[in-house]
């Protein structure tokens, strides 16, 4: 058995917590505060600046732009909410590129099993037709019309799952299985 240094206990308090609230949030009101991420980005920075040093801020910079990075790119062609890269960006400061990396996966496959449940399981109780017109946006325009922007409530309505609740799930697993290897 090994024992947590009081900067591991510190990572995993803090970043189990954050984890726990923006799922909750995300689970409850389909959004993330930014009074959430925004303090937990910045914090994050100075953990890795007080007990990591020079080194311990490009790990984060490094997982800052993993983390960020690749969540920025698929919110910037519609596939995921602005919170979910904000998570991602504070909670990356905090693991280091590493284990963003290793939540990115995890979180990845845990959306695409969780989404194809979800599905499966509303074309078994719902019907196709019905799973159909509540999941995708192919409203129909007129001929010659121009295709009509959908709205931020739209949006969300077709949202399959969250993302937090994922990412919090993997964030876990990640940090269970690496305890050992925590600062």
């Amino acid at each position: 058995m090994f024992e947590l240094s009081p900067q591991s206990w510190l990572l995993v308090v803090v970043v189990g917590a954050f984890t726990a609230a923006a799922a909750f949030w995300d689970w409850r009101h389909w959004r993330i505060p930014n009074k959430l991420t925004l303090p937990t980005f910045a914090l994050g920075w100075l953990y890795q600046a007080v007990f990591n040093g020079l080194p311990g801020l490009g790990d984060a910079a490094l997982g800052f732009l993993c983390g960020f990075g690749v969540l920025f790119v698929l919110w910037m062609v519609g596939g995921g909410g602005g919170g979910d890269v904000k998570l991602m960006g504070a909670l990356s400061v905090w693991l280091g590129y590493r284990h963003t990396l290793m939540v990115l996966i995890v979180s990845t496959m845990m959306v695409i099993f969780g989404t194809g449940a979800i599905m499966l399981w509303s074309v078994l109780t719902k019907g196709f037709k019905k799973t159909k017109s509540q999941y995708l946006a192919t409203g129909k325009t007129e001929k010659g019309q121009p295709v009509r922007k959908e709205t931020v409530k739209e949006r969300q309505t077709r949202r399959v799952m969250g993302y937090a609740v994922p990412v919090a799930v993997a964030t876990w697993l990640v940090m269970l299985l690496n305890l050992s290897s925590l600062p």
